[in-house]
């Protein structure tokens, strides 16, 4: 990553992970990549906001020592504890001894224990202010987005939002500004980043947004602990998170996954599809054994429809489709609607367990559950299509 400048005399100083395609262990794919930004804020007195993930600590070193010397840094603003944007600290500290770490009083307590330190810690609270001489560090608080931790802090200056995770992206590059990137990536690298991460923390992030609009706060500048600096339009990932976060579904689309064992469970699946579209919708299909779960949550941002269906294993949903399921209650979606299906050759638990996961996740269930044994005829070929036609009718009016 080269230096680039944020603002005047900010400069953007993190490292591109080229390489990770995994985040937060393995819940989360990151195929394009991805960043840890981190931001040098050039004045009578010098700060650092953020530092990157710890393999990376030695270039981001080196790209300090690019424009002044680490030791002449004397603050060390710490938006959020977690590893990929902290990792680099405790190497920071070493060459810059006397400074003093800025954070809220959580992060002090995770750092302290990520990090065992004596560093001088000043705890800050939403309205608090740094003076660097011409630039002022403001602070605030963003708890549960994603961390108890969590802050932004920001650059009235430059009308400048150092916002961490928030409006952030999994997406490697050599650009680092929104304009410089292909917009339909950036946007479906946000949605992924906010549905797989932020749609737990919905009313928070309303919240948080409304608060920062009523102080009449200017935002000329996003820039966040990953992916795109978003220059040229901040208003739209503003705009997408405050629609993101009322948990309203952007389409009337439908979301089908399954996961089959003889593709039985496939056939039934194609078919409801074929009802969907029949009825004028569109349809969303997803083997969940062999598609990316990360993407299939995405997609439950835009779905008004979530319908799922398995066969029957050892009396039990198929093992893919239980991992789902399990993402799918730990997100709490709302103002979804849902119906299950499978088929199987025994006794035909999954068909049962899918319909009462769909109920304990608050989805409003609009159909019986849908069951064939071994596997559908002709005639219950029809009736699957029909499954989805009339799934997708009353889906129409809700």
């Amino acid at each position: 990553m080269r230096i680039k400048t944020v603002a005047n005399n900010v400069y953007s100083v993190g490292v591109v992970d080229w390489n990770v395609r995994h985040f937060h262990g393995y819940t989360y794919s990151t195929l394009r990549g991805s960043s840890y930004n981190s931001y040098l804020v050039m004045d009578k007195k010098i700060a650092l906001v953020d530092t990157v993930y710890g393999p990376f600590a030695q270039e981001l070193i080196g790209r300090i020592k690019e424009i002044v010397e680490p030791s002449k840094i004397e603050y060390v603003v710490a938006n959020h504890v977690e590893t990929d944007h902290s990792g680099a600290l405790p190497e920071i500290m070493k060459l810059c001894p006397n400074a003093v770490v800025i954070g809220t009083a959580k992060c002090k307590e995770g750092l302290a224990k990520y990090y065992p330190n004596n560093w001088k810690f000043q705890i800050v609270k939403t309205g608090d202010t740094v003076s660097l001489g011409s630039k002022t560090l403001s602070f605030i608080e963003a708890p549960m987005i994603h961390w108890p931790d969590s802050m932004f802090t920001y650059i009235p200056e430059d009308e400048l939002l150092l916002s961490n995770d928030a409006f952030g992206q999994h997406l490697a590059a050599t650009e680092r500004f929104d304009d410089e990137v292909d917009n339909c990536v950036l946007m479906d690298e946000a949605a992924k980043y906010y549905a797989n991460i932020l749609i737990p923390f919905n009313s928070q992030i309303s919240k948080k947004i409304a608060e920062i609009v009523a102080t009449g706060v200017k935002i000329k500048t996003i820039a966040p602990a990953h992916g795109m600096v978003w220059r040229k339009n901040p208003e739209q990932i503003i705009n997408a998170y405050v629609n993101w976060s009322k948990g309203l579904p952007l389409k009337n689309d439908v979301l089908v996954c399954y996961e089959t064992m003889w593709n039985a469970t496939e056939a039934m699946a194609k078919a409801i599809v074929d009802g969907i579209t029949q009825a004028g919708l569109e349809a969303r299909l997803y083997n969940v054994a062999v598609s990316d779960r990360t993407e299939i949550l995405k997609d439950t941002l835009n779905c008004k429809g979530i319908i799922l269906g398995s066969s029957t294993h050892d009396n039990n949903i198929l093992p893919a489709m239980a991992s789902l399921v399990d993402f799918i209650k730990g997100l709490k979606i709302k103002n979804r609607f849902g119906a299950a299906f499978g088929a199987y050759g025994w006794s035909g638990e999954s068909i049962k367990q899918l319909d009462s996961v769909l109920r304990e996740c608050a989805i409003d269930v609009l159909a019986q559950p849908l069951s064939v044994k071994w596997r559908p005829s002709d005639e219950e070929i029809k009736t699957c299509v029909e499954f989805g036609r009339s799934f997708a009718e009353s889906l129409k009016v809700k």
